[in-house]
């Protein structure tokens, strides 16, 4: 939704209500990456060697580098942050050979690379054909027509990222109960795993993340409707056919992919080059950095209950001080409405002085 809000298409409060129903309702449509977590990445079933106390620990590295890279304002991946974990934390607490590293590099690592040049170069080709189009009108942004072609296509990306990404926390949900005896290796997510999961991500959803939006909307570059709509639809395009084939994909790559194609497909090729950097790095360390933090609470973890509790103390530990630290640099819904608002009025006074 960072692009409809930058653009002012839709309102922060707005973008994100349409977004937390659709993740909901995207939730429910596929469960194929699902399976990829749950009965792929890591081995299961009887004899298997992966714990639910490892899978904690694979959860504790996820959450403690989502928490840093939020708080840094990265748009890195809450997908790969997971996988980094969970590898980590199996390596340490069951081994090499508790990871099927064909499905890691398959299914994870090479899409990953692929998926955010696939939606750079969509939303370069759509953003020219959008600029193209509308060449000859008196608003050559096409605003009017964009921006309420806007409200659509943010919310197929909204629905597609529920294919996705809630589908990633079903896996380790899954995962858990088949580690503790309680599913059978193989069987799909049950009936109050899906709702449990799609509920959470609608929440998280309508939660803001305002310092991620901010970011995708206005660092990377000045996006405008007719770029935004190139960007949506190429986002959406790319999760949607990634999600049929079970491809555990990340969002935030194809999401970031699509913003700077379409700022390379305008004429000025606006895109700040610092910021993306600083994504890209963000990026590179996820699945390693993730690995370590899981590592490390698998170390922990293997202490028993009291290294789990242990885990959980610290884990919380860091959350908090995470949200303290980041409440005098708070971001919100008002404070990037002020902002597209005042970006506005820039544009309309520039074409006033030009006419």
């Amino acid at each position: 939704m960072a692009t409809p809000i930058a653009t002012g298409a839709l309102k922060p409060r707005t973008a994100v209500a349409i977004a937390a129903v659709l993740n909901l309702i995207g939730a429910f449509l596929s469960t194929e990456v699902a399976k990829t977590i749950s009965g792929g990445l890591l081995t299961e079933g009887e004899g298997a060697s992966v714990s639910a106390g490892i899978v904690f620990a694979g959860l504790i590295g996820a959450i403690v580098w989502n928490l840093t890279t939020w708080y840094l304002g990265l748009p890195s991946s809450s997908s790969h942050a997971l996988f980094g974990g969970l590898v980590g934390a199996a390596i340490v607490g069951a081994g090499f050979g508790a990871v099927d590293y064909g499905v890691l590099l398959g299914k994870v690592i090479i899409p990953a690379v692929l998926a955010p040049f696939t939606a750079a170069l969509v939303a370069f080709a759509a953003t020219r054909a959008a600029y193209a189009i509308t060449r000859r009108q008196n608003e050559p942004d096409g605003r009017r027509v964009f921006r309420v072609g806007q409200i659509f296509s943010s919310s197929l990306v909204a629905l597609a990222h529920g294919t996705n990404d809630a589908q990633k926390t079903m896996g380790v949900i899954t995962l858990t109960l088949v580690a503790a005896g309680l599913q059978p290796a193989g069987s799909r997510p049950e009936l109050w795993v899906v709702v449990a999961c799609a509920l959470a991500i609608a929440l998280g959803t309508y939660s803001g993340g305002w310092r991620i939006i901010k970011t995708l909307g206005t660092g990377l570059t000045a996006v405008k409707p007719a770029q935004g709509f190139a960007a949506e639809v190429s986002t959406a395009a790319t999760i949607l056919s990634s999600s049929t084939v079970g491809f555990a994909l990340s969002t935030t790559h194809v999401a970031s992919g699509s913003v700077i194609g379409s700022g390379l497909g305008r004429r000025r090729r606006e895109v700040r080059w610092g910021t993306a950097r600083r994504i890209v790095t963000g990026w590179l360390f996820t699945l390693p950095g993730a690995a370590v933090v899981g590592a490390i609470a698998a170390l922990i973890a293997g202490l028993g209950v009291a290294g789990i509790v242990i885990d959980a103390l610290l884990g919380v530990g860091f959350m908090v001080a995470v949200f303290l630290r980041a409440r005098p640099e708070r971001v919100d819904a008002s404070s990037l409405e002020a902002e597209v608002a005042a970006a506005g009025a820039v544009v309309r006074k520039r074409r006033e002085t030009r006419s």
